[in-house]
């Protein structure tokens, strides 16, 4: 094998296992990217929910100040 092929070689070895790391690091920031987009969905759907608890708390209070308003 010739120094050139050698180098080249080495080289590409060495492009490879750079390539690895980042594709790992890429890897871990899609996963934590995953996670974080989990906990953001699962307290959108709280705070959907305490929305509508309040809006009906809402307008059970208007019901009953209209009530009392018209039997006022």
């Amino acid at each position: 094998m010739s120094d050139d092929v050698a180098a080249l070689i080495l080289a590409l070895a060495v492009e490879n296992a750079e390539l690895r790391g980042q594709l790992a690091e890429a890897q871990d920031l899609l996963i934590e990217t995953a996670v974080d987009a989990g906990d953001l969905h699962a307290r959108m759907e709280e705070l959907q929910a305490e929305l509508i608890e309040a809006r009906t708390e809402r307008d059970a209070w208007r019901a009953e100040a209209e009530r009392a308003y018209r039997t006022g």
